[in-house]
């Protein structure tokens, strides 16, 4: 870790218009739904496993991983209480125009990459990390993974952060999901010799080509462009408004209500962030999922590690490691557990246990196509997207770009499944 170093304060004279992140709608949207008693048993109970086995990280492998179980949980806090999703998002964009999310993620996009810019230029690091950039390759797998991915979270309903939050919330019908994601990510990681060999070529980082002041400018230019794009076309195609969740309100809106979005956009982006300054790597979910099936393909005495991917010598480590020493599945866990307790402190947490079968068909085919599509771009909409934009990679936009015709396409799909799409002439969306 480096000592003493002062980081720069840059004046940008940059300054975002607060219209810019709200837009006109078809009508205004209704008042939230008062907020729920507390679940009390549930909150005991998500709360007891959260101090316990934050208690065993901290104890069994140090402080650096208790820290990477913290920073999940405060993840699966904000994503529930700010209710921040992907692929609800990118639906209501696509089918009516309402970009409210979209203008949101650039947010949080923003927070995360100035973060990032300043412990890459300073070469600060927590628990002696340093911090390393790596821009993913560029080539068939990048496309065609974001354009499953995509298709695959609007099959199912949920993106990668999405899935690991909607189960910490009770909703057991998002079970086959993240059963069939994982299935699918091991999928590849069989079929890697193939899948893995796809034509590419070398990441572009930005910061080798500008400094990271530059990449840093580049990136917060291209998001205000998103910001300034997704509000003409919101304003021009009226869409209806977003239904307001259920909330407390005065202090207790802070740990039992619906946060603002754009107030959780700024705290993902920390926190995601922080990811970054602790392990030297961006946020990510997709690695803990091919390592979950793998471990249980060996404990039902198959041998995956004979497979070449967990041969290469950056996967074998973590196969051959315990769980609890795997940063990525220590953020995941977290973020379940978090969900779990800010769930049951809002009153919200519930088991749902009715799933129609064309729903669920759904989900195991959009699962799985996001477990491949995910690896084959080596991240999902947190790994590759965020991630690589937040780093100035040029992949991430790549993703982004690639997934956006993803999402037209699964958005075009779901109706074959019984599922709904919004209409311009809903009374919100």
């Amino acid at each position: 870790m480096a000592v003493g170093v002062r980081v720069p304060v840059v004046e940008t004279g940059i300054t975002i218009n607060p219209k810019l992140l709200t837009a006109q709608t078809s009508c205004a949207p209704p008042e939230p739904d008062p907020q729920a008693p507390v679940k009390t048993t549930a909150l005991l109970a998500s709360g007891a496993l959260a101090v316990t086995l934050t208690a065993v990280v901290w104890t069994l492998h140090g402080a650096r991983f208790g820290v990477y179980l913290t920073l999940g949980l405060l993840l699966g806090l904000a994503l529930y209480h700010s209710r921040f999703g992907f692929t609800t998002g990118w639906r209501q964009l696509v089918a009516v125009g309402n970009g409210q999310n979209i203008r949101a993620q650039s947010v949080m996009f923003g927070t995360a990459a100035t973060v990032i810019a300043l412990v890459s230029s300073t070469g600060v690091g927590l628990f002696g990390a340093t911090p390393r950039p790596a821009p993913a390759p560029l080539g068939l797998a990048l496309v065609a993974g974001a354009v499953l991915f995509a298709v695959g979270m609007q099959l199912a309903g949920s993106c990668a952060s999405g899935t690991l939050f909607a189960v910490g919330t009770g909703q057991s019908t998002i079970l086959p999901t993240l059963a069939s994601f994982i299935a699918g990510a091991v999928f590849y990681t069989w079929a890697y010799p193939v899948l893995g060999k796809l034509p590419r070529a070398n990441g572009i980082l930005l910061a080798d080509q500008v400094g990271w002041l530059g990449s840093w400018a580049v990136t917060i230019t291209l998001l205000l462009g998103i910001v300034v794009v997704t509000w003409f076309v919101q304003r021009r195609r009226n869409p209806p408004p977003i239904a307001p969740a259920p909330t407390a309100h005065g202090f207790a809106r802070l740990y039992r209500g619906s946060w603002p979005m754009f107030a959780g956009a700024i705290v993902i982006g920390a926190l995601a962030g922080g990811v970054f300054l602790v392990s030297g790597g961006v946020w990510g979910v997709m690695n803990a999922f091919s390592l979950w099936g793998a471990k249980f393909l060996q404990l039902v005495g198959l041998h995956p590690e004979t497979w070449e991917y967990w041969r290469v010598s950056a996967q074998a480590p973590a196969l051959a490691s315990p769980v609890l020493t795997d940063r990525t599945s220590l953020t995941d866990f977290g973020i379940m557990i978090g969900a779990a307790v800010a769930a049951a402190a809002a009153g919200a947490w519930t088991l749902h246990t009715r799933l129609p079968r064309r729903t669920l068909l759904a989900a195991v085919i959009g699962g799985f196509l996001m477990g491949v599509g995910s690896r084959m771009a080596e991240g999902c909409n947190i790994g590759a997207y965020l991630g690589g934009v937040s780093m100035g990679s040029v992949s991430g936009w790549v993703w982004g770009v690639c997934a956006l015709g993803g999402t037209w396409l699964g958005v075009r799909l779901r109706p074959l499944f019984g599922l709904t799409n919004p209409k311009p002439d809903n009374g919100i969306c």
